[in-house]
């Protein structure tokens, strides 16, 4: 997928509507911020695979990472999206209504989750603590992945940057046993994301 889809189009309208940033320029981004496109894409790339599949999105925002994997993942696949935000889950919802495969949940991810096991979590809601990210992971099919996204390679980070002594996401993902996992780097080189494949089978730790 080398262009952008009409439906990302609209969902970063729709975001602009609700004033929620949707570039590193914007006022308050950092602080809930749409996915980037590299993210994005690299979303769109796994929910394609999800034939069959049921894909989590925790932290809808304004619809744009779900747009992404509704435009790729195929006809047989359920993405199930939540947002806390009441205005940003209704522009997500408006925006996604003509979708059978999608659903938005306007509250806490927690009632999503228990709709599990999935077979793409994408964790954009600001999970730091380990026995919660081992409880998204609890909710991975083998095989299934987990994505995290807004981190900065260590290559772009300044020399006194503390995430270079410490990075809570990475330490996460280093930390799940269950999870064989790499980080990527986007084609900016200023930005990166994790992701975690879980590979226990019959509940082994790796």
């Amino acid at each position: 997928m080398t262009d952008t889809p009409e439906l990302v189009g609209r969902a970063y309208a729709a975001a602009r509507r609700i004033g929620f940033p949707v570039s590193p320029a914007d006022p308050g981004h950092g602080r809930g911020s749409a996915s980037l496109p590299g993210t994005g894409r690299f979303l769109a790339m796994l929910a394609a695979g999800c034939h069959g599949g049921r894909i989590a999105e925790l932290g809808t925002g304004a619809g744009i990472g779900s747009a992404w994997m509704a435009s790729a993942m195929p006809p047989d696949c359920i993405l199930l999206t939540a947002e806390i935000d009441p205005v940003r889950a209704q522009a997500a919802a408006a925006l996604l209504a003509g979708d059978r495969r999608v659903r938005v949940l306007a509250g806490d991810a927690a009632d999503l989750l228990a709709e599990g096991p999935f077979d793409l979590i994408f964790a954009d809601c600001g999970v730091r603590e380990a026995a919660e990210f081992a409880g998204l992971v609890d909710q991975l099919r083998p095989g299934g992945r987990i994505v995290m996204d807004d981190l900065t390679p260590e290559a772009a980070l300044p020399a006194d940057s503390r995430f270079r002594q410490r990075d809570v996401k990475r330490e996460l993902f280093a930390g799940e046993r269950r999870l064989t996992w790499t980080e990527v780097v986007l084609p900016d080189l200023a930005s990166s994301l994790l992701v975690g494949t879980r590979g226990d089978a019959h509940g082994i730790s790796m």
